[in-house]
């Protein structure tokens, strides 16, 4: 669906207000012109300055907002400094609750279910949104909204980004303003992969052969530092082994239904139906007979990064390119003695840029107040001095600024780090001036790579199915996340049960739903 974010004429603040409880949702957009917007024009409010045109910040607010990791070390008295400026610019302070990545998961819809009071809210293609969006846990965001209280945001903003982040038409997120590549790569122990002289890792195989050398020579050491009960209904390998060495895309990632890139029709299939499923699980059991991973998977709370850098761990594969070679360059910091490197397995394979919706900050649909929070939102994209602020710390202490652009880290950088302030990313953005080289070099070499496709902003809505879609989800986690992490002895009769039980959950019902809003979603297109 195609939609204009400059032309059109929307519902004020106050007019959305009173319209929250009917938030539906399914996506729109493409990288094509857009198209203009349904136009209203209720009468307008003069609850806070509409009247005048004036924003009025004349009472102290408190926000709420909810992200998610750890509460890093220095949390207070980076946010005291912040809450400082904030009552100065906007006259409103903020407070935080952070949901630790063990379990963040299980709490972040309870937040919505229970309706708590909160106001600001990270979201993200994978952390919710679409889902929260069908569910009116979110404040629709009009673009009068956002030329009033966040207007520096309204600017900057590519147009595509908008419109991207739109579900039904609608708004519900201020995206982050970031160009990234989806692609996970592997970072793991090149000093090891040196002394059992192994071949370079470019390939499934070839990583294959290191965590299996690992496994075999290096006691005390676990080859691959796997989760596999953290929520996530995969094995962390399979964005890699499964969707971009075969150059397939989920169509979400809470249901195993995919596509073919390059296929125009949108021909949605079964992935664990597939031939290539089956031979990726021959892998998988290869990996954990041999020692790759630790036999309490599922149950593993540890920090894997954290266990790296103590030399505990060999490699992962789950985390994106900026993520690992932030990782390296911190490595290289605080502990030189471990050699790691970065490596891409599916160097071949088309990359996928990654949307607007990859990191954001929502209104929470219920906050008391809406126009502070997007107030704020607006200070961490574009004042340079609060994005510092929250993106890097105190200057000085947790890092050192080197102009304008690039950073170093500061004497206490480790206490403040490890948390979703990649909702606000921004042109704003400095770069480690350590972060390795090779990382850029990869992500150059990705450029000529990147795919768009038609599906690229399609969003599946299953409010339709979402019996089925929830009880698809518990077979996931039931039958295919220790299929997966080869915790079944026979994987033939697994992967019978995972096809049956699969059926008997609803997936041909899903699927068939899925297949006519793409039918849909591309006939749009034409």
């Amino acid at each position: 669906m195609k939609m204009k974010t400059k032309k059109a004429t929307l519902l004020p603040l106050a007019a959305a207000l009173s319209l929250t409880a009917v938030l539906s949702a399914c996506s729109g957009g493409g990288n094509a012109e857009p198209s203009a917007a349904p136009t209203a024009s209720p009468a307008p409010s003069a609850a806070a300055g509409e009247s005048s045109g004036a924003v009025d910040t004349s009472q102290e607010v408190k926000l709420k907002m909810i992200l998610v990791g750890g509460k890093p070390v220095d949390y207070d008295k980076v946010f005291g400094e912040l809450n400082a400026k904030l009552k100065e610019k906007i006259n409103a302070t903020v407070d935080v609750e952070f949901l630790d990545w063990s379990d963040w998961n299980q709490k972040y819809p309870l937040k919505f279910a229970a309706n708590e009071d909160f106001d600001l809210v990270y979201t993200a293609n994978w952390a919710y949104y679409n889902d929260q969006a069908l569910k009116g846990g979110f404040l629709e965001l009009t673009e009068d909204m956002l030329k009033k209280y966040a207007p520096q945001t309204m600017e900057s903003m590519p147009a595509v980004s908008w419109d991207q982040a739109k579900v039904d038409g609608k708004l519900y997120m201020v995206p982050n303003n970031n160009v990234e590549v989806n692609d996970k790569v592997v970072l793991y122990r090149e000093d090891l992969r040196k002394k059992h002289n192994l071949p370079e890792i470019n390939s499934l195989d070839t990583y294959a052969q290191y965590l299996k050398a690992i496994a075999a020579n290096e006691k005390g050491i676990i080859p691959y530092g796997a989760k596999a009960g953290d929520g996530w209904k995969w094995h962390e390998m399979d964005q890699a082994t499964l969707e971009q060495h075969n150059d397939w895309n989920l169509v979400d990632t809470t249901l195993p239904l995919a596509y073919k890139m390059d296929d125009a029709t949108g021909q949605i299939f079964n992935i664990y139906d597939t031939q290539e499923f089956k031979d990726l699980l021959v892998y998988y059991k290869d990996l954990a007979d041999s020692g790759v991973w630790s036999k309490n998977v599922v149950s593993n709370k540890n920090d894997v990064w954290q266990d790296i850098k103590a030399g505990k761990v060999a490699s992962y594969a789950a985390q994106n390119l900026g993520t690992a070679g932030s990782n390296l360059a911190e490595m290289r910091r605080d502990n030189p003695s471990l050699e790691v490197a970065i490596a891409d397995i599916t160097p071949d394979g088309k990359k996928i840029a990654a949307i607007s919706t990859q990191n954001g900050m929502a209104v929470h649909a219920t906050s008391k107040n809406p126009e502070r929070s997007l107030m704020l939102i607006d200070l961490l994209q574009n004042d340079k001095e609060i994005h510092d602020l929250t993106m890097y710390g105190i200057s000085g202490e947790n890092y050192v600024p080197e102009g304008d652009d690039k950073y170093t880290a500061g004497p206490a950088a480790g206490n403040y780090t490890g948390f979703s302030n990649w909702g606000w990313n921004s042109p704003l953005n400095r770069k480690d001036a350590s972060y390795p080289k090779e990382a850029d070099d990869i992500f150059n070499s990705w450029q000529s790579k990147i795919y768009h496709f038609p599906l690229e902003t399609f969003v599946f809505n299953g409010e339709k199915v979402k019996a089925e879609v929830a009880n698809i989800g518990n077979v996931m986690t039931r039958y295919a996340i220790p299929l997966e992490y080869g915790l079944i002895k026979d994987i033939d009769k697994g992967h019978a049960d995972l096809i049956k039980q699969l059926k008997a959950a609803g997936i041909d019902k899903v699927q068939a739903e899925m297949q006519a809003q793409v039918d849909a979603f591309l006939a749009a297109q034409k």
